[in-house]
């Protein structure tokens, strides 16, 4: 299993005054590296200070350093290794939630589940398991996905709803949160099958967590859902949040296959030209079967083709309503409003 070799803390003026103290002093070996104040090798690790006051420490080396250097001396607070004694509750049995490709004009909406517990949290620290924000590598989130899933064998759950499936469900509920309740409540029943019993799923917020409840059919009537602003920082919701993301990139990458061209996350200018090349190609309809339909990025897709939405029939007559208040949430790695309005 991959042991953690980086680390990087934002450090506070006195805090870096500190360091530089500790690489003087001790039996480190200094070394000049592009832009730093001060930078050295310590044993089996590299110690790098930034001008701009972050601190990088990699190598085999780096947890060992952070653990006995870094956070007693330096930050003056101790936490590696024990997180589960500072809050005894992270670890113990709970079910987290998140989702990916809500933001994205192409591809599905992708919700996963993933289960921690006592024996599962010290594992998912060492793969280095956090939030996929965190992530700027589709690779490096889809190798640590794979991981993931080895070692929960059947202890996660992917619910992605294709575009087909998503403008259906939108043009009958016309409300993206309350897809997304539908989705984590499957996610969470699917779960349940395979861990009866786990008391509590966690969830970030975006929305009434009583439209999630109301979707949990018998199996999930009895568990605690709790919902918070920056639950990624939660095990389990930082293992859905890569799962999810990693099921989310596969279905772009399918996509692009069968259609013969490279499929771009987001609803940039560049997702724009590929859809309009699309709808030239093989016609308006296509959008209904590849894109999230509602998006105001169709409008201008089809108007640059020389159609209009009219074209799409009932199911992709409907639009985003306006926002009246801005929940963010990632997709693929960036956040966007629920409403999908890109």
């Amino acid at each position: 299993m991959e042991t953690r070799t980086s680390y990087t803390f934002a450090l506070t003026p006195e805090q870096q005054i500190l360091l530089a103290a500790q690489l003087q002093a001790g039996n480190y070996r200094p070394v000049i590296v592009p832009h730093t104040t001060i930078s050295a090798d310590g044993e089996n690790c590299r110690i790098a200070l930034f001008t701009s006051g972050k601190c990088l420490i990699q190598g085999r080396g780096a947890a060992q350093f952070v653990e006995f250097v870094m956070e007693p001396l330096v930050l003056r607070e101790v936490k590696l290794g024990y997180e589960t004694v500072l809050d005894p509750t992270i670890a113990e049995p709970h079910i987290g939630v998140d989702e990916s490709g809500k933001g994205d004009f192409f591809g599905p909406l992708v919700t996963a589940s993933a289960y921690v517990d006592h024996a599962l949290y010290p594992q998912m620290k060492e793969l280095n398991v956090r939030d996929s924000k965190r992530i700027t590598s589709d690779k490096v989130a889809l190798d640590l996905a794979t991981s993931l899933q080895k070692i929960l064998g059947r202890r996660y759950s992917i619910v992605s709803i294709g575009p087909a499936r998503y403008n259906d469900l939108y043009a009958k509920m016309r409300n993206v949160n309350q897809i997304l309740a539908w989705a984590h409540a499957r996610a969470i029943e699917n779960l349940l099958a395979v861990v009866p019993g786990c008391p509590r799923a966690i969830s970030d917020q975006f929305g009434n967590k009583s439209l999630v409840e109301r979707a949990l059919m018998q199996r999930g009537r009895t568990i605690e859902l709790v919902q918070r602003h920056r639950a990624e920082s939660d095990m389990a919701v930082a293992a859905a949040s890569i799962i999810a993301r990693a099921a989310f990139l596969r279905a772009l990458s399918q996509m692009a296959n069968e259609y013969h061209l490279k499929i771009p996350k987001g609803a940039s200018d560049g997702v724009r030209a590929v859809a309009v090349n699309l709808v030239k190609t093989r016609g308006p309809g296509i959008l209904l079967a590849v894109a999230k339909c509602h998006f105001k990025t169709t409008d201008a897709v089809l108007q640059q083709a020389g159609h209009s939405r009219s074209e799409l029939g009932p199911v992709g007559a409907v639009v985003s309503k306006p926002m009246t208040r801005p929940y963010h949430h990632h997709s693929s790695g960036r956040r966007t409003n629920a409403a999908g309005t890109n």
